[in-house]
């Protein structure tokens, strides 16, 4: 039988329930019963006992005495191990008793001892597809068919094609039963095994005429009638499924399915009277089936009698646990009879693999919706939207999984993903909270105008909607419509007074606009309604950090700290504060901190910590850090993208390409992700892999401006200038009050070596849009020719934006790449204020201190070898520094580490050459200096090299 429709009917039955889950709303949440319970026959397994003689034992077996039968055969082996036919029958009676694992034992013995294999074969294969062990059967070579006689051959590709459809496989599955019948083609056989691999792929006119073929072979046979019923079905024929179920019954009136699936009909139908009568048979017949334990417990829920549907529940659950889940792996039914039980008697935790391995099989259940509400109330986002995404391929319509589905993808940053799902809920229902939703999720995609759409019209519909009210504060915010930010957040502050929330995000507004002391008093008010409220209190340090006021942060924090001493995102915050302090070692002590007190699904604290280490060029330690991330993540798109930049990082960009392709595929269509991941394969020199997802990301929002952009900085990298300067041009003409449009047309410009072009093009989006991504852009096409005019952009730009860190190290390095030392000493102390960490800063500047002669070089060198102590031209740098300050030892030790680390690097070659030579090493100092010219590479002290080269010939 096919469960997914069993489910159907259950959820439908299901969704109108609006009480929390209980002992009784567990039963119905299958109330189709009549579908669960037609399926494959199952049978407890039982305890075998003690052996006696061979013949007796044979003659018990026939009378299906098969306790006795394994004891006799068990004292046969006593006897005589190596008696062949006693370990080929002790196989057929433990199979029979459904001891599968014993029966594989018997036969397995049997085959050492010599047994033709065609004598053992098929029922070993049936021991091991009761096991859940299918595949064996197709890789295992013991059961090949060829060199078996037809009568085996024909049978064992039939116990094959079960094996591939258990694994999912069923056009394999129907090629096996074809080959069945090439064999021997005038039995039922055939015809029976194909009517259940149809059902299950819905293919019902075929499943009907297989049907239909074995009756005509078959006439008597109560296994025809009882699969020609299980057709109609499983279309909700019911009229007709109950008349091929009594024809089965009235030619076997003990067949157990027929029985089953009658009993669960009549109960559909509200037959409680005959419906028992069949529970009775079915009890009779086999008293240890917990189909018929469900059954009672379905007429106990209806007849208000709890106690006796309890208990039954409690008796599938002693009938089911004790049988290994192998054994039931391919038995939905009955996992679902398991899951529900535990579930129901509010065992979550022994309900989750029971629904895990129907979810496997059947993966459009109501199972999997049941399944989802488990991995929510754990926190497991990832592995609900799995099975929620499994449920919506069976009931497409479903709002209530719909809504939770695409609230659980925007808890994970899916943002492309939630849009679509919260469109589809739109359609069944249009309200301003579903409109809320999409704008939420919109604004994850990129697209902020639609969702700031989204939002107000919800907003303004119903302004109690303060979530809306709330997004499109953030949403003003990101667009930098301060004013806006803070109406909104005063109103729906207002609305809610005193609420801690609203209030924290009016300080956020105020902070924005300008107003700290009107943020400040926000904040403050939000700490003071709620003292326990610490989002408050971290933005209070974070003014403080803002105002370089480090020691009260600092109080700040630790006050927290001293409430929670786990509290991750303040232990994330004491790391960031550290870092700012040019403290590395502390802000990892924090950082690692944080990461362990994560909970299993924030990836975001060890994410921060591999970000920590790049930014200091810990690669090993960032490659540590990434691979514990691995373990507990690894196919989560942030965990990919992360290996991505170690390997980027590590100098290993083929592996980089690897996890980019592999986030690639997990991406799907998610513009930003996309994006994300094409910055870095163009990072990785893969401009073809760029394109190629940056058309995905196009393909899902083909006005993605951030994809655009990238997308036109991959044609110039692929040398298709025509077709990035239409995309400029094209951007120009959508959005011609942007910046971005003409940045990228300079860039082409730039590109076809269009000088005076590109400087228009980068004055013209640095006027429309005066940021520090465009005065760099107009800086460093001003440099080349007018250093001067370069010059005095970049400063009159820090001078009214003194905390722009970027703008401050682009002038500090031209100043210093121009030989103008003191203005370039100037500019890297004032970037070290705001930085006191910046590796490569410190790196620069100690370079200009050395030219200056100044012997404070070798301290600011020491700090950036400190901060990244992997970095080749660091520890390059400060060899050379050692060597200036007259420690030659430390100066040949760090110089030739760096060497070796980067031997690419002419200007460290240089450097170990002339340390070398100062040492008497000439031999060596002379190859270093030849490699260093000979490698064609311009480098700063490329004449001093020649010189020096000159004196050791």
């Amino acid at each position: 039988m096919n469960a997914s429709l069993i489910d159907r009917s259950a959820t439908r039955r299901n969704a109108r329930l609006k009480t929390p889950w209980r002992f009784g709303t567990a039963l119905r949440l299958l109330a189709l019963t009549s579908l669960l319970l037609a399926c494959v026959p199952w049978a407890a397994a039982a305890d075998p006992k003690a052996a006696q003689f061979y013949e007796d034992a044979l003659t018990r077996f026939e009378k299906k005495d098969y306790a006795g039968a394994t004891i006799q055969l068990k004292n046969a082996i006593k006897a005589d191990r190596k008696m062949l036919p006693v370990h080929v029958l002790l196989g057929k009676v433990l199979l029979a008793n459904s001891d599968m694992v014993g029966a594989e034992v018997a036969f397995n013995e049997a085959l050492n001892l010599g047994v033709n294999r065609a004598e053992v074969v098929l029922p070993l294969a049936r021991a091991l597809l009761g096991q859940g062990k299918p595949q064996l059967l197709i890789s295992d070579p013991r059961f090949s068919t060829t060199g078996l006689p037809a009568s085996v051959q024909a049978p064992l590709w039939l116990v094959q094609a079960q094996a591939q459809a258990d694994l999912g496989r069923m056009r394999e599955a129907l090629k096996a039963i074809d080959e069945s019948r090439v064999v021997e083609a005038s039995t039922a056989s055939s015809w029976l095994a194909e009517v259940p691999i149809r059902i299950r792929a819905r293919q019902f006119p075929e499943a009907a005429s297989a049907a239909e073929k074995a009756i005509s072979l078959a006439p008597t046979s109560a296994e025809a009638h009882y699969l020609r019923g299980s057709i109609d079905h499983a279309q909700g024929g019911l009229a007709g499924a109950l008349a091929e179920y009594d024809k089965a019954l009235a030619l076997q009136p003990a067949h157990l399915e027929s029985l089953v699936a009658r009993a669960g009909i009549r109960l559909d139908m509200n037959q409680i009277g005959p419906a028992k009568i069949d529970i009775a048979a079915l009890r009779k017949a086999q008293p240890k089936e917990p189909r018929g334990a469900y059954l009672i417990a379905v007429i106990a829920e209806r007849e208000g009698n709890a106690l006796l549907a309890k208990a039954a529940m409690t008796e599938i659950i002693s009938l089911l646990d004790p049988v290994p889940m192998e054994f039931m792996r391919y038995r939905p039914q009955l996992l679902i009879l398991g899951g529900l039980a535990h579930f129901g008697l509010g065992q979550r935790e022994k309900a989750r693999p029971y629904l895990e391995l129907v979810q496997r099989d059947q993966p459009a259940s109501a199972s999997s919706k049941l399944l989802a509400q488990i991995h929510l109330a754990d926190k497991n986002v990832d592995r609900a939207i799995e099975s929620l995404e499994f449920y919506l391929r069976g009931f497409p319509r479903d709002s209530q999984a719909l809504a939770l589905l695409a609230s659980a993808h925007m808890s994970q940053g899916r943002y492309a993903r939630a849009t679509q799902i919260t469109q589809d809920a739109l359609k069944t229902q249009d309200s301003p909270r579903l409109r809320t939703m999409l704008g939420l999720s919109l604004v994850g995609g990129g697209k902020a105008g639609d969702a700031i759409t989204e939002f107000e019209a919800a907003y303004k519909k119903d302004p109690r909607q303060i979530q809306a009210g709330a997004a499109l504060v953030n949403l003003y915010l990101n667009a930098r419509q301060y004013k806006k930010a803070v109406l909104v957040a005063d109103a729906i502050a207002k609305q809610q007074p005193g609420r801690p929330g609203l209030l924290n995000l009016l300080g956020m507004a105020r902070r924005a606009a300008g107003d700290v002391p009107g943020a400040r008093s926000a904040f403050d008010e939000a700490a003071k309604r709620d003292p326990a409220f610490v989002d408050a209190r971290l933005n209070l340090a974070r003014l403080d950090i803002q105002a370089r006021n480090f020691e009260p942060a600092l109080e700040r924090l630790n006050v927290i700290l001293k409430a929670n001493d786990k509290h991750v995102d303040t232990l994330s915050e004491l790391g960031m504060l550290a870092e700012s302090r040019g403290q590395a070692a502390e802000a990892t002590r924090w950082l690692e901190r944080a990461a362990d007190h994560a909970a299993a699904a924030d990836l975001q604290p060890a994410l921060s910590l591999v970000d920590h280490h790049l930014r200091g060029g810990r690669v090993e330690l960032a490659q540590a850090a990434v691979k514990r991330l691995g373990l507990k993540a690894p196919d989560d798109l942030l965990v990919l993208i992360a290996f991505a930049r170690v390997q980027l990082a590590g100098k290993n960009p083929d592996a980089a390409r690897s996890y980019l392709t592999r986030a690639n595929r997990l991406a799907n269509f998610d513009a930003g992700a996309q994006t994300r991941i094409a910055l870095l394969q163009m990072a990785a020199d893969d401009p073809k892999g760029a394109a190629y997802s940056l058309s995905k990301a196009l393909q899902s929002e083909p006005d993605n401006l951030a994809a655009l952009a990238l997308m036109t900085d991959v044609d110039i990298r692929l040398a298709d200038l025509p077709k990035a300067e239409q995309r400029a041009r094209d951007i120009v003409l959508k959005y011609p009050k942007a910046a971005l449009g003409y940045a990228l047309t300079g860039d082409v410009a730039n590109a076809r070596g269009q000088t005076g072009a590109a400087l228009e093009a980068y004055r013209r989006a640095y006027q429309l849009e005066p940021s520090s991504e465009s005065m760099l852009r107009l800086y460093r096409a001003l440099t080349p020719k007018d250093g001067v005019a370069a010059t005095q952009l970049a400063d009159q730009w820090v001078k009214f934006r003194p905390s722009d860190i970027a703008a401050r190290r682009a002038l500090a390095d031209g100043h210093a790449r121009n030989g103008n030392l003191a203005a370039a000493r100037n500019a890297y102390e004032a970037l070290l204020k705001l930085t006191p960490g910046d590796a490569e800063a410190l790196n620069n500047f100690a370079h200009v201190l050395l030219l200056q002669k100044d012997a404070g070089a070798l301290r600011i060198a020491e700090r950036a070898l400190a901060a990244k102590p992997n970095a080749a031209h660091i520890i390059g740098t400060t060899g050379w520094a050692a060597f200036q300050a007259g420690q030659k030892e430390r100066s040949l030790q760090l110089l030739r580490d760096a060497r070796l680390r980067d031997p690419d690097n002419a200007e460290t070659r240089y450097f170990l050459a002339a340390v070398l030579a100062n040492t008497g090493r000439k031999t060596e100092a002379r190859d270093e200096l030849e490699a260093a010219l000979r490698s064609g590479r311009s480098f700063p002290s490329a004449a001093e090299a020649q010189v020096l080269l000159q004196t050791l010939k």
